[in-house]
């Protein structure tokens, strides 16, 4: 039986506090009732665990990922819409997965609905699986009794974003691998072939051209200073993760990337794409404007659009309408606003705004299939650049030495 710590008054005002075992906190509060104390507050006890069992759960709940997650919400609208009770709906789950991370999930899941808990409060203890959406949407759908459409709802959610990610990585895979391999090509040059080329080059006992003096300053100095090279690039590295990690630089960052050549209007209609069809899955399921803009300004996944998205949340708080908060946000195009504009006129906002998420959807679809032809012509340049300064440097010299031995 679980364990609740309390606090409270007894009859003479004096602070109490202790343990109790009981089944939920309901029944925690009659117990203190009857012994004469007004409590405070019950909280569920945990006692401290050791290392060997902070880290074994640790392990598993890392396990559970976006795919488990994605599962699991299929399978709750599955079985709730059978008629299936939640409790065992949780039981048949733990008792079929394979998977250990899950089955522990589901197990702690379980124990916080016997305690009396709700299940979003349930799911609000483990903050590293359900994020702050998911658990608001949990608790939207146990409050109107729509917990089955929540669960298909959430499932297409959290689809849409897994799909938008795989695309994105799916098109951005071909330049990382060509940047890499030119990055590997300029290390290999100066570290074996220059080397080999200079002592050709100091038996012409002649003064070099400047692209050959080039080459070969750049290549004694990287033989030379290469762990100092190394440390100073893992101490940058470690510097730019530190400073990202903290707000200022997470927004600074998140912004630079929305004025990227190219990948910035793909960040930018990613961002604004998981923000509108948020927006209209809290809306449709009930949420209020204002806690459905907080909502979806976390799912965008970029500093500077959720602080866009919650500046919206502002106006509207001050009894702006939608359509003048997104105005002044300044992350819309004119074709979206007027299609918010007739959402608000006509009732009809959450089909407005998923009409909205659907374009900006497909406009990325379009941007990713053709980011390839984008890109090409660019890393063209740069190889073909790369491979000019090497030939100039490597190949002039000799063409002078050929020269002179014809004269």
């Amino acid at each position: 039986m679980p364990s609740f710590a309390y606090r409270g008054r007894d009859g003479a005002m004096q602070p109490r506090q202790g343990l109790l075992e009981c089944a939920s906190p309901r029944h925690a509060a009659e117990m203190l009732a009857g012994m004469g104390i007004v409590p405070v507050a019950i909280e569920l006890h945990q006692p401290p665990a050791e290392a060997a069992d902070v880290l074994r759960r640790w392990l598993r709940r890392r396990a559970v990922g976006e795919i488990e997650l994605l599962l699991f919400s299929n399978q709750m609208h599955t079985l709730q819409r059978a008629g299936v009770p939640i409790l065992r709906a949780l039981q048949g789950l733990q008792e079929s997965t394979q998977h250990e991370g899950v089955r522990t999930l589901l197990g702690e899941l379980r124990h916080g609905l016997d305690s009396g808990l709700e299940l979003s409060q349930a799911m609000a203890r483990r903050g590293d699986v359900f994020d702050r959406f998911y658990i608001a949407m949990i608790r939207v759908g146990e409050t109107t009794g729509q917990l089955t459409e929540v669960f298909a709802a959430l499932h297409q959610h959290l689809e849409f974003q897994r799909f938008m990610r795989e695309q994105v990585n799916t098109a951005l895979r071909y330049p990382k691998f060509v940047l890499m391999a030119m990055a590997v090509a300029v290390v290999v040059v100066n570290i074996f072939v220059i080397p080999a080329f200079a002592k050709v080059f100091e038996n012409l006992k002649t003064e070099l051209p400047l692209m050959t003096r080039i080459l070969l300053g750049s290549s004694n100095f990287m033989l030379a200073a290469w762990p100092a090279l190394l440390g100073a690039t893992a101490a940058a590295g470690m510097a730019a993760r530190s400073f990202v990690a903290t707000d200022r630089g997470r927004l600074w960052w998140d912004r630079w990337k929305l004025h990227l050549p190219i990948a910035g209007k793909l960040v930018r209609k990613g961002a604004l794409s998981r923000a509108c069809r948020s927006l209209a899955l809290v809306l449709r399921s009930g949420v209020p404007v204002l806690d459905g803009l907080k909502l979806c300004a976390e799912v965008t996944e970029n500093a500077w659009m959720e602080r866009a998205v919650l500046g919206m949340r502002s106006s509207v708080e001050r009894g702006e309408s939608l359509l003048v908060a997104s105005r002044k946000a300044g992350i819309f195009t004119p074709i979206v606003l007027q299609m918010i504009m007739v959402g608000e006129e006509s009732g009809t906002l959450d089909e407005m705004l998923d009409e909205v998420g659907q374009m900006y959807q497909r406009e990325l679809e379009y941007e990713l299939k053709t980011m390839s032809q984008q890109i090409e012509p660019i890393l063209i340049f740069f190889l073909g650049a790369l491979v000019l300064v090497l030939a100039l440097g490597v190949f002039m010299p000799m063409w002078d030495l050929g020269r002179a031995a014809l004269k």
